[in-house]
């Protein structure tokens, strides 16, 4: 098929890096690396892989440095199939294009497979066909709702298949590959783009979500407005209600773009947590994921991003990303971030209140060594804070 000659040059070249967009635009970055989530992946037949995470975040430039070294390990190249599925109209055509290479075995990538509506019908019928029995199947997503919820559909077909999370880089990250510091990750966020200083990556950054959003039938305009309330209300707790009112949305509309743009990796809906209990009730803070996004909007509105939400904001990601929960508290007094037993308070400047015991109270200062024994202890280097 003509489409499959096209997105698979190395079908036909050994020269084929040269001109691949993606490949080239990262050749020519200062700072570049090897992303160390394409070693995650499973390439050995049967597995069905599910790679998630935000537009913009260098997931096809991961593929296709995993391809690149697939065939440098001498992968024959002809089994490596790569579909862009950003370029298919329907599942109609989906199912077209992997009946063609039904006869073929190897690696079979479905890029950006969730704009395709119905994708799962087609390839869990084909797996159940039997049909990708000798395929590593590599499906990448920027919606965790339309791709992991379907996981359920996909029980006991996943092989040695591996679930693989896309982010930003973390400031240890970004310090390691960069050498730059905390200052320059506030400014610069963790995407490749606007670590590089692209200057077209806000604005195609935000183009991207309008049209993630407009595909599946929900209004740019809308998601554009939550945002600018969050970063004019920060760090502030909210009710949905409150998030919508000046922009004249009732709470159920508020807190469905909310969730959507937390399940886009856009944003993260913190509860408040006392205790052992969750309130589901109480206001909610909000953070934006990547300071790169919070810019990118901020930008967009003309407006400036509180120096003070950024860091608690940055604090409450790097939290949530090690303990795979994030929580908040207040009362007489204001827990900013909570996760697995560990109580931070996060202040811009020297914090006059008095904690109770067991909260860490962070002034700005000592954010980065405090991100830095977070990156540890993910990494299961380094011991559990106090």
């Amino acid at each position: 098929m003509e489409i499959l000659s096209l997105t698979n040059p190395w079908w036909f070249s050994d020269n084929w890096e040269r001109d691949d967009p993606q490949l080239r635009e990262w050749k020519g970055q200062k700072y570049k690396w090897i992303p160390g989530w394409i070693k995650e992946i499973s390439v050995t037949p049967f597995s069905l892989n599910f790679i998630v995470g935000p537009r913009q975040v260098g997931k096809t430039t991961g593929i296709k440095l995993l391809i690149r070294e697939l065939i440098n390990s001498g992968f024959e190249p002809r089994n490596v199939t790569y579909v862009n599925c950003d370029l298919l109209v329907d599942s109609a055509e989906l199912r077209r294009i992997l009946l063609a290479i039904k006869d073929r075995e190897g690696i079979l990538i479905l890029d950006e497979v969730t704009s395709v509506e119905g994708w799962w019908k087609v390839v869990k019928g084909l797996i159940d066909s039997g049909i990708l029995r000798k395929f590593s199947v590599i499906v990448s997503g920027s919606s965790t709702f339309r791709l992991l919820k379907y996981s359920e559909s996909f029980i006991g077909r996943r092989g040695k298949g591996k679930d693989v999370e896309v982010l930003p880089l973390s400031f240890p990250e970004f310090h390691r590959i960069t050498g730059k510091d905390f200052q320059d990750y506030l400014t610069l966020g963790g995407f490749p783009r606007s670590i590089n200083g692209d200057e077209r990556f806000s604005e195609e950054l935000i183009l991207s979500l309008d049209r993630e959003i407009a595909r599946i039938e929900r209004s740019p305009k809308i998601m554009r407005a939550i945002i600018h309330e969050i970063l004019r209300k920060a760090p502030s707790p909210l009710s949905f209600s409150a998030l919508g009112k000046d922009t004249g949305l009732n709470h159920v509309t508020a807190r469905e773009y909310a969730e959507l743009l937390e399940d886009m990796f856009i944003l993260k809906i913190v509860y408040h947590r006392e205790g052992s209990r969750i309130n589901f009730k109480k206001e909610k803070k909000f953070f934006l994921r990547d300071t790169a996004i919070a810019r990118a909007f901020a930008m967009l509105y003309g407006v400036d991003v509180k120096e003070e939400a950024l860091y608690e904001w940055v604090v409450q990601e790097h939290m949530y990303r090690v303990f795979g929960e994030i929580y908040y508290y207040k009362n007489s007094y204001e827990v900013d971030a909570i996760a697995d037993s560990l109580k931070v308070g996060v202040k811009s400047g020297r914090a006059h209140r008095r904690y109770p015991r067991g909260v860490i109270v962070l002034e700005k200062d000592e954010i980065p060594e405090f991100l830095i024994k977070l990156e540890k202890i993910r990494e299961g280097q380094g011991p559990p804070l106090p």
